[in-house]
């Protein structure tokens, strides 16, 4: 099928396409994926802040933002799929600037800036790799502030958790990460 499911066949052509066979027979809008991944160790006296919410834990993320790894896989992702760099590149961490600075509010402008780059988003899925503290109970107000840190509808963000059994940093409670993956489409 070609564009809206018609078949479509160019004069001396094939229906996949061209004369030649290999060019598409109509122009489909372009999309790109990408792929984050962030890791924080934990620490006492820092705020735990996962997708912009506040968790009532003794431990926090340790880094020069707020440290949330969820965002931050996000913004990852987002920069790959757009092709415009890294969280490092745009969010320095020698600037002062970043210091404690919201992830979620880095998360809108790196939407923004996709945006200027004729990229907005389509979905976008993150799994947070925790032993503790669980996601469930907090995963629609995550779903709600990534989703418009987005631009798009809650509907279109998958937010999962998932433990690693004890094994390696995670599982002995040390640190916290987070794999993201978006995927953009073209602006018209």
């Amino acid at each position: 099928h070609g564009c809206c499911g018609r078949h479509q066949q160019a004069p001396g052509g094939t229906p996949w396409g061209g004369a030649d066979g290999r060019g598409p027979a109509c122009r489909r809008p372009r999309g790109r994926g990408g792929r984050g991944f962030d890791l924080h160790r934990l620490e006492v006296g820092r705020r735990l802040i996962l997708g912009g919410v506040e968790l009532p834990w003794d431990l926090g993320l340790s880094g020069h933002s707020d440290a949330d790894v969820i965002c931050h896989a996000l913004i990852d992702a987002l920069c790959g799929a757009a092709g415009i760099g890294d969280i490092g590149t745009l969010f320095p961490d020698t600037d002062p600037k970043y210091k404690d600075a919201s992830s979620l509010e880095l998360l809108r402008e790196v939407t923004d800036h996709c945006r200027r780059a004729r990229w907005v988003v389509e979905n976008a899925d993150v799994t947070l790799l925790a032993q503790a503290p669980r996601v469930a109970p907090y995963r629609e107000a995550i779903r709600s502030n990534l989703a418009s840190a987005l631009g798009i509808d809650p509907a279109a963000v998958g937010v999962k958790g998932t433990t690693t059994d004890h094994v390696g940093a995670i599982g002995r409670g040390e640190a916290l990460a987070a794999q993201a993956v978006v995927l953009l489409r073209e602006m018209p």
